[in-house]
């Protein structure tokens, strides 16, 4: 299984970015899959996620700016990132999971990707 994470970039504050994440090696028709970040010196925390069924979840730091959807017979992911700020700086990370409360909580998740960075300058 691979996911590639790509499309990652230098942008300015305000500007938009739009990351994706190729899943491959089996079938993901059933796996939630989402996106979560990591600032240097803290902690990675989640991003947004979008299950199977359609399910879609934000964190509150991202509500009304970023916008998860899913492709490709339901193994691509795409993270479209509005009105970007400083603080979205990190590299994010494509995660995949056949339990979506496992892959919100981050924790046992089944397979991550490699990581694409974003930064935002000021």
């Amino acid at each position: 299984v691979q996911l590639q994470a790509s499309g990652g970039g230098l942008v300015q504050t305000g500007d938009s970015l739009r990351v994706s994440c190729a899943a491959s090696g089996r079938s993901f028709t059933y796996f939630g899959m989402g996106w979560f970040r990591q600032a240097p010196g803290k902690e990675r925390e989640f991003v947004a996620a979008i299950n199977w069924n359609g399910g879609i979840y934000y964190a509150d730091s991202v509500k009304g700016r970023f916008t998860i959807s899913r492709a490709n017979a339901k193994s691509t992911i795409y993270l479209q990132m509005n009105s970007l700020k400083p603080e979205d700086t990190a590299v994010y990370y494509c995660a995949v999971d056949p339990d979506l409360s496992t892959l919100r909580a981050g924790i046992g998740v089944k397979y991550w990707g490699q990581g694409t960075q974003v930064t935002v300058s000021s």
